[in-house]
């Protein structure tokens, strides 16, 4: 992923936060000799404090034989996205037309050793965490070893700890264009109003402060 200098995170916080509400992305995993990479799209719960994140998936799932023949994966997470037409980021000295169309996004590349986690009461704990990450309102019961109602379903999936070893993050929202660009940007994109409009023009108008 290129990073340029003004699409770059500010700082830690800037991409941690980002990514304390974005929490379904697509694991990446080496394939096999010859073969293209396996991609895996799930949930998953990222701890900034101890720098891992947790998931896990189905124990059919052919991404385990990948796992462990090569740990290191990449977690990738984008969102927040728009497509911005040309006119839009054309210069006041030039036609519109002339204006050069892009993307926006967010987006954040962890990359992880995978530690595979198999022991039941691990993996208990492990799920316990997730779904108090994904239902803090609770109504669920318990994850518990070997006792109903989710005990039985422990040996039909295995755990993921992936530990963060490097971090790429990029939020590319025409930083680089003069106030003037910006403003007709941030206008276009609430009168468009369309799917992932609203969230780019708060990036543009939240980074530009900073």
């Amino acid at each position: 992923m290129l990073i340029h200098p003004w699409d770059a995170a500010r700082d830690d916080t800037e991409w941690q936060q980002w990514l304390s509400v974005h929490d379904f992305g697509q694991l990446a995993v080496n394939g096999p000799d010859g073969e293209p990479p396996f991609v895996q799209p799930l949930h998953f719960l990222y701890d900034a404090g101890r720098g891992e994140v947790l998931t896990h998936l189905a124990r059919p799932n052919p991404l385990w034989g990948a796992l462990e023949a090569d740990p290191d994966v990449l977690l990738s997470v984008v969102d927040d996205y728009a497509y911005v037409p040309g006119p839009w980021q054309a210069a006041a000295d030039v036609p519109p037309e002339h204006g050069t169309p892009t993307s926006f996004y967010a987006a954040v590349q962890l990359r992880c050793r995978a530690h595979l986690v198999d022991d039941p009461a691990e993996k208990a704990a492990l799920l316990n965490r997730l779904v108090g990450h994904f239902q803090p309102e609770g109504g669920s019961a318990p994850v518990a070893a070997g006792e109903s109602p989710y005990g039985r379903m422990l040996p039909g999936l295995r755990g993921l700890r992936l530990e963060v070893t490097d971090v790429r993050a990029k939020f590319k929202y025409a930083n680089h264009r003069d106030r003037e660009v910006q403003d007709r940007i941030v206008t276009a994109l609430a009168e468009r109003g369309g799917p992932g409009d609203a969230a780019a023009r708060e990036h543009l108008l939240r980074r530009r402060k900073a």
